[in-house]
């Protein structure tokens, strides 16, 4: 019965504890022994034209594995409230949840460049409590940049957040904290009127001291020209390839997501195999076939055990379900 669930699970194509043994010791190997990958590495790997790696991650052992694969950047993005809280859209986020999600990623992958998204109505009434929310993330939440959604009206803000020592990452184009103003997920830079005004966007950021543009949602041709005008690295998610990394969500990557971005074409489909092998674990526990049981008695404590059952007065009362 226990070489069963091993014969589903290579019929799956799933990997069993036995095979991944050696793999997982070198990757925790590599994990703990990489060197740190900071902003001026992210710098030095633009300057050289190569491209860099970002996904969004919502916990310290998910970052655990990015980190031992080698990603450059972690987002802990506003999609935590869709993603793990199950809310219809990223603005009902809450900022503490964001926060304590932040730290356990970084705990989980150090020596990754992790960033921090700042939910909705966290930075957009006043400019101390957007510095001090800012601040939490890099004290609290161990947070080596922190991301705002903004278009040029906050150049303001970023350049107040820059001078406290606040590395921002500006995050032009499709905004979606402002869903509710659109009726819906939407694209920007569409028209030739509204891509100048995205570029007006960039220009504006990167002059306020934004250490990074992320650009959603937006014409391959128009974030090329940002990224030709601009100073400092680009991220795009869904903007097109000319950016100098990219960024998608984790589980639409995955295959776990019930819709898919046609610009996060998935790697892998873990959705099937988490059912699969739930599925197994149910085939376990009805055979009672669990694997070694670790926890056993000497030979004196059980016979203790039972002479002590015997003259015990008490039993644990039989509770009947009610009908």
């Amino acid at each position: 019965m226990n070489s069963q669930p091993n014969e589903k699970m290579k019929t799956l194509g799933i990997q069993t504890s036995a095979q991944v043994a050696g793999e997982t010791a070198s990757e925790n190997d590599a994990a703990t022994t990489r060197v740190p990958f900071t902003l001026r590495s992210l710098l030095k790997m633009v300057r050289s034209g190569e491209k860099f790696a970002c996904l969004t991650c919502y916990d310290a052992t998910t970052a655990r594995w990015l980190q031992a694969a080698g990603l450059h950047v972690l987002l802990v993005g506003d999609t935590a409230g869709e993603v793990i809280l199950g809310f219809p859209n990223t603005m009902h986020t809450p900022l503490d949840f964001l926060v304590a999600l932040t730290a356990g990623v970084k705990r989980g992958a150090p020596a990754t460049l992790v960033m921090a998204d700042m939910p909705f109505m966290s930075y957009q009434a006043d400019d101390a409590e957007a510095i001090r929310n800012a601040g939490r993330f890099m004290t609290e939440g161990l947070a080596d940049l922190v991301k705002i959604e903004v278009d040029r009206s906050f150049a303001g803000l970023v350049a107040k957040m820059s001078r406290a020592g606040i590395p921002v990452v500006a995050h032009i184009g499709s905004r979606p904290q402002h869903v509710k103003m659109h009726g819906g997920y939407y694209a920007a830079g569409k028209s030739a009127e509204s891509a100048i005004a995205l570029l007006d966007d960039a220009r504006a950021m990167i002059e306020a001291g934004a250490m990074m543009l992320l650009i959603e949602a937006a014409p391959s041709e128009v974030a090329e020209q940002i990224v030709r005008e601009s100073t400092v690295p680009v991220i795009g998610c869904g903007a097109g390839s000319s950016c100098h990394g990219q960024v998608v969500v984790l589980q639409d990557l995955l295959g776990m997501s019930t819709w898919q971005p046609a610009f996060a074409l998935p790697t892998a489909q873990l959705g099937g195999q988490i059912m699969a092998a739930a599925k197994i674990w149910m085939d376990r526990v009805k055979s009672g076939q669990l694997g070694e049981h670790p926890y056993v008695m000497n030979d004196a404590q059980r016979a203790s055990f039972g002479e002590t059952l015997k003259h015990r007065n008490t039993a644990i009362p039989r509770v009947e379900p009610k009908q």
